[in-house]
């Protein structure tokens, strides 16, 4: 029986009923048809790999075909030379590049576990294994081994499944020692995240060095308070003191011992035996006791909070002014350089006074002075967000700057609407008390005013209306005297100055230049050039970089922008607006908390 598919011919058509050819076909198919009606792709999917594989390990467990041994810890598996070659490019290369194995009938396999190779021929004969806590590892190794990708992948994402305080640590050194890098990166994370509780755990305690300041080095570091870092830092060491005391100071470089709590410092850090016996942490312990006293004016890595406890660096923008002989602004704002965000705080009091002079002192801000009611202070009480007045100025100026040096606050030059000031005065917060001091040698007003290296320094200003001055005049409080020092490269007035790592920065003037001053030295140099021509600009430091907010260009237009340097990388870099241009405000760098950023 034939079986005729296709369209049917007509009998009666004497053109085909004697052709060879015709005799010769068993159906007739129209090509036009044939792709769409006549065609029947068949595939049985993947039941067909499936019941291959599934024959192919009945014939293993048989020996039926087997061409091979492979013969791991004593015991023997036989298995298909070709099914090993098709998974692995491991036994490919063993089998086909005409190694001494490729020709023999038994291949012993070191360095991995018998029940390791068994899984790993269940996963080639079925596509199918079991991972578990018992044999995670081991499979891994193995199948990094044999380079079986999808086993590898798998084994890290149930390691990744399976962290826990007690054993992040653990699955991370792993991770490291593996390369698997975001298995590793995970890890960090999330140790990172449960820092507490994984220093509770032995893993913590078996910890290298390095790992351990790997961690407690972090910003984002989550605890609640410093004192669980110390106490984590302290656990660590005596766990093996003998080995470790030595590295001691080396791992408390790393704890923010000044935002301990001034009671638990004393009793418990400066009361602990092994810090007593160390005298390399005596200036560990001298940096936290001056923060304690002088609060913000002391700057390091260790003064600045971690984000978890809930406080933060920010710069407090205080009042200001939108234009050339415009309105003068109320606002007290604060910036969040890590996020971003900008809040308001309590308005300034008497906010139509300009050209006042702004500092931080410990964490709240005194402004003083100003065009309208001169001799007048404020204080903002940053734990309350409240603006109140303390003790009066005795000679009315602005134009004036403050500086904080050795925990009192010093009100420099100025102008009193006749003449540029040389007076000095100093306020001590405990007396509420402001006092006369040795005069500046040269009477200035707008100048640069900034503490560093225990001395203050009074840059440029302008001593008449039409000059500038180029001078650096630089008071020790211990002697009550002045000196001048190299000058500034450039002569100029309505400049701004910070000091960061016993240096002096200075911008503003109308110039594109970012100025460096060494007091060691006495030596200045040019860092950087900024976008563009500020003066009247605001200048802070925080987080570690120099900040540049607003100022007025060379028209007297005010400016919104912001400029942030980096002095460990020598980068400066244009940073989002500012929510409003402004001039003559005053910028200045305090913690505040905010409960978002606890864990």
């Amino acid at each position: 029986m034939v079986l005729i598919l296709g369209r049917r011919m007509n009998r009666d058509d004497s053109r085909f009923r004697d052709s060879p050819v015709t005799k010769r076909k068993v159906f007739e198919v129209d090509q036009k048809l044939a792709v769409n009606q006549d065609i029947f792709d068949f595939s049985s999917g993947s039941s067909h790999a499936e019941s291959i594989l599934q024959i192919l390990n009945e014939f293993r467990d048989s020996r039926l075909f087997t061409d091979v041994v492979i013969c791991v810890e004593g015991r023997e598996f036989p298995c298909h030379r070709a099914v090993l070659s098709s998974c692995s490019s491991y036994f490919r290369a063993m089998f086909c590049n005409d190694h001494r194995e490729s020709r023999e009938m038994l291949v012993e396999i070191n360095g991995i576990f018998a029940d390791a190779m068994d899984q790993f021929l269940q996963y080639v004969y079925t596509g199918k294994v079991k991972i578990t806590t018992d044999n995670v590892q081991y499979l891994f190794e193995t199948s990094s081994l044999f380079q079986i990708s999808a086993i590898r992948d798998a084994c890290a994402k149930f390691l990744e499944e399976q962290l826990d305080p007690c054993n992040c640590l653990g699955i991370q050194k792993f991770a490291d020692t593996h390369s698997l890098k975001v298995l590793q990166s995970k890890c960090k994370s999330y140790a990172l995240q449960v820092f507490p509780d994984v220093s509770q755990h032995e893993e913590f305690l078996e910890m290298e060095k390095d790992e351990l300041i790997d961690y407690v080095c972090r910003d984002e570091l989550a605890v609640s308070k410093e004192e669980i870092v110390f106490e984590s830092v302290m656990r660590w060491i005596y766990h093996d003191m003998e080995r470790r005391r030595p590295i001691m100071k080396e791992l408390l470089t790393h704890v923010r011992l000044p935002l301990l709590h001034p009671n638990y410092f004393v009793q418990t850090v400066e009361g602990d035996q092994l810090i007593q016996n160390s005298p390399d942490c005596y200036q560990l312990l001298h940096e936290a006791r001056r923060y304690h006293v002088l609060g913000n004016e002391m700057m390091s890595p260790r003064t600045r909070p971690r984000r978890s406890t809930g406080y933060s660096e920010v710069i407090v923008v205080v009042g200001g002014c939108e234009r050339v002989g415009g309105f003068n602004l109320p606002y007290t704002e604060c910036y969040d350089p890590m996020t971003g965000e900008w809040k308001s705080l309590a308005k300034l009091p008497e906010f139509t006074k300009s050209e006042y002079a702004v500092c931080a002192l410990r964490n709240d801000i005194l402004v003083s002075g100003g065009r309208i009611n001169n001799r007048d202070v404020w204080m903002y009480n940053s734990q309350l967000n409240i603006w109140m007045r303390v003790a009066s100025l005795n000679k009315g100026r602005w134009r004036h700057k403050m500086a904080v040096l050795l925990g009192k606050v010093y009100a420099v030059g100025g102008y009193d609407g006749q003449n540029r000031l040389s007076s000095v005065e100093c306020y001590d917060s405990f007396s509420n008390r402001w006092t006369e001091v040795e005069p500046l040698k040269e009477a200035v007003s707008s100048p640069a005013v900034v503490s560093c290296v225990n001395k203050l320094f009074v840059i440029g200003g302008g001593p008449d209306d039409n000059t500038c001055s180029d001078k650096v005049q630089c008071y020790d409080p211990v002697t009550d005297l002045w000196q001048l020092r190299s000058c500034i490269p450039i002569a100029k007035r309505c400049i701004t100055a910070v000091a960061l790592n016993n240096l002096v920065y200075v911008a503003g003037g109308l110039t594109k230049c970012l100025f460096c001053y060494d007091p060691a030295e006495d030596y200045w140099m040019h860092v950087v050039t900024t976008f563009s021509r500020q003066e009247s600009c605001g200048m802070s430091v925080c987080n570690g970089r120099i900040y540049i907010l607003g100022g007025r260009g060379e028209y007297g237009e005010a400016s919104d922008t912001i400029t942030c340097y980096d002095p460990a990388t020598g980068i400066i870099t244009a940073m989002a607006a500012m929510p409003r241009a402004i001039s003559y405000h005053g910028c200045v760098t305090i913690h505040r908390y905010n409960d978002k950023y606890r864990p």
